[in-house]
């Protein structure tokens, strides 16, 4: 990079209708990821500290460790993509700032110390990058003297080798820590790395899937993929492959397996499906396609190295339409499709979402990889089932309708996490339709029950949803996998769900029915997806349906202070939907519904995908000691290229048919 250029980074500000450079790089190649790796590390270089030992971006919001322990995330997560781009051969005119940075924040006389980590420290989970970064990237270790290498042996191995780690996904950036010194000829714990391993393999599942934690624990998310485990797993395969090839093979079989499940997470435009913690890390969620071709595995039929890198390229793409993510200086944002402290968990630093830089791992294969070589091919919806059971995270997949779906039942986090119900709890996660978090706790306007069903005992200030399931299994009626999970919001009230996804003859609908035994007197809030709430001329909220615009909602959309405006309503038996960007719905197909439609204008940034939304919703109130089944059909029918808006409703009128076995159900119960 010339000196004018590396002056234009400097002055990099992203103002009113710029685009990032992220946007403008046409991905084809190797050589056009190298590209577009660098916009994200060119807009570093102001932030980082005078030695290099830390970088501070733009947003001063506070996490639950330490400031300085926040500006490593910022030093260290990038080196996911340099060391992956110096690994397969290329070049990096800022690699010297990372050099200084290792040399200054490992020396305990340099002002910027990273400083020793102490138990369950976040600069654990910075010994990860860093460990691979030292395995694969020899100037870092080469540019060191032999004092240097000493105070990088003290603070990477040393200090962690004797610490109290969290029983999760963690434990694997002790065996990277020791790993990346073990390549470099440096003092670790072999004793460690096999210790470590041990313990992480009794999280194994079956079918190549993890568990975020141990027995007891039912968290199978992103971390069980592209964020750590199976990522990590493959990267030791290929590091470890000539000395531990007995786990290099079984790590290398498991990704094969999961490879199968972890595919219909993906939809045809490159979105990944928003569900559990963490999703701010963004494009790090297809890591795990590049991580596949980094270990060199062979792929499971019917994937081939053309599917897998379509996977991988098109998730860069759809990013790259995502302009709010950035903030003004160019450094990426706590947030998903624009900033969101909301959705944002106690561990987010202004420099956490840089662990996106993983997915560049596929940089580290050779350009003579397959990967690389072989032409990018679509999709491969016509080899793989439009409806699919996974048994091990609790999910059924559906390709019908336009979006990939998402059936959830059963997962939990385990321990305190910001709107932890509505990113595990939820009844249905979409490609095209992200969840939505709670910005408050005071009225359906602020709960933002999206594909949740919230109750009241309170007259509707505060709302439970199901968070915890007593059972959660999966079901098969009339050839049809269907989720069934026992809930209890309250002590005296019990909910059984059934969800119950999509079939072709109506494939933009999909039933969730509720058996609800209420031992004291709840409201109930049954809602479909959020949906983008601007009107194309001018950005204010929706109006009535116009067929001519193809735009609006039925019901009128009632503001947050006048809700019992009666035409804000309508019967459940009619339901409600939106149309702007797509359409959504919802509506009762119980027998003599009481039922009423109406639609939620919820709280601003409450959704992952869209910064204003209204959540279509079926509300009603049970008395104590009543027992009703409620069956609530939801229409989704999302916006894609080459189909008209004068479509979206064209599945509305026809109403998905109550399955025979649920009909038994309910008049036997």
């Amino acid at each position: 990079m010339t000196t004018a250029s590396r002056k234009a980074v400097k002055q990099l500000a992203l103002g009113y209708s710029d685009f990032h450079p992220f946007s403008n790089v046409d991905i084809t190649d190797r050589a056009s990821v190298q590209e577009l790796l660098k916009t994200l590390l060119d807009p570093l270089e102001p932030h980082f500290s005078p030695n290099k030992a830390r970088v501070r971006v733009p947003g001063a919001t506070a996490v639950r460790f330490d400031n300085t322990a926040a500006e490593i995330e910022g030093t260290c997560r990038p080196l996911w993509a340099l060391s992956s781009l110096l690994a397969g051969g290329g070049e990096y005119y800022g690699t010297k700032w990372w050099v200084e940075g290792l040399k200054a924040g490992t020396d305990p006389e340099n002002p910027e110390y990273w400083g020793d980590p102490r138990d369950n420290d976040q600069r654990m989970v910075e010994m990860c990058p860093l460990g691979f970064t030292l395995a694969v990237a020899p100037v870092f270790w080469d540019s060191l003297s032999e004092k240097e290498k000493g105070n990088v042996e003290r603070w990477l191995g040393n200090s962690i080798n004797g610490k109290v780690m969290p029983n999760t996904n963690w434990l694997w950036f002790r065996v990277f820590a020791n790993l990346g010194l073990k390549k470099n000829g440096g003092k670790y714990s072999q004793e460690k790395i096999e210790q470590d391993i041990i313990h992480l393999n009794s999280f194994f599942r079956g079918e190549g899937w993890s568990n975020d934690g141990p027995e007891g624990v039912w968290q199978q998310d992103y971390y069980s993929g592209s964020f750590a485990i199976q990522f990590l797993q493959l990267l030791y395969a290929k590091l470890a492959e000539k000395d531990d090839p007995a786990k290099a093979a079984e790590f290398k079989k498991r990704a094969q397996d999961y490879a199968l499940d972890f595919i219909h997470y993906f939809d045809e435009e490159g979105r990944a499906i928003p569900f559990g913690r963490s999703v701010g890390y963004r494009f790090a969620m297809a890591g795990f396609w590049g991580a596949c071709a980094y270990a060199d595995i062979e792929l499971p039929a019917p994937l081939t190295w053309g599917i897998v890198k379509g996977l991988l390229l098109r998730n860069f793409r759809w990013w790259q339409t995502q302009e709010q993510i950035w903030s003004p200086t160019g450094t990426l944002t706590i947030g998903y499709c624009f900033p969101n402290m909301y959705m944002a968990e106690n561990y987010n630093s202004p420099q956490s979402p840089m662990w996106a830089c993983l997915a560049f791992i596929c940089l580290a294969a050779p350009p003579e990889h397959p990967f690389w070589t072989s032409t990018e091919e679509l999709y491969p919806t016509h080899l793989i089932p439009k409806v699919k059971a996974l048994k091990h995270p609790g999910h059924i997949i559906s390709y019908l309708g336009g979006h990939r779906l998402l059936f959830s039942s059963g997962q939990a986090c385990s321990y305190p996490m910001k709107g932890t119900h509505a990113k595990y709890g939820g009844f249905t996660y979409s490609s095209a339709y992200g969840y939505s978090v709670p910005t408050g706790c005071f009225t359906l306007e602020q709960f933002a029950l999206a594909s949740q069903l919230g109750l009241s005992d309170d007259g509707g200030e505060f709302w439970k949803t199901r968070r915890l399931c007593q059972e959660a299994i999966i079901e098969t009626h009339e050839d049809l996998p269907v989720l069934k999970s026992i809930w209890k919001p309250y002590p005296d009230v019990a909910i059984k769900t059934y969800l119950i996804p999509p079939v072709e003859t109506t494939p933009n609908w999909h039933l969730r029915v509720h058996k609800i035994e209420a031992g004291r007197e709840v409201m109930t809030a049954d809602g479909a997806f959020a949906i983008y709430n601007e009107r194309v001329p001018d950005g204010r909220y929706l109006d009535l349906y116009d067929p001519e615009k193809c735009e609006g909602t039925m019901p009128k959309i009632i503001g947050n202070y006048d809700l019992n405006t009666p035409e804000g309503y309508s019967p459940g038996a009619i339901g409600a939907f939106a149309v702007s960007k797509g359409a959504v719905g919802i509506v009762a197909l119980e027998a003599d519904t009481v039922r009423t439609a109406m639609h939620v204008n919820a709280d601003p940034n409450s959704n992952l995908v869209e910064s204003r939304t209204i959540i279509p919703t079926l509300q009603h109130t049970l008395k104590k000691g009543e027992t009703a089944w409620y069956v609530t059909a939801i229409y989704a029918k999302p916006l894609k290229e080459n189909v008209s808006p004068s479509t979206y409703l064209d599945g509305w009128d026809t109403k998905p048919a109550i399955p025979s076995w649920l009909m038994t159900d309910i008049s036997s119960n």
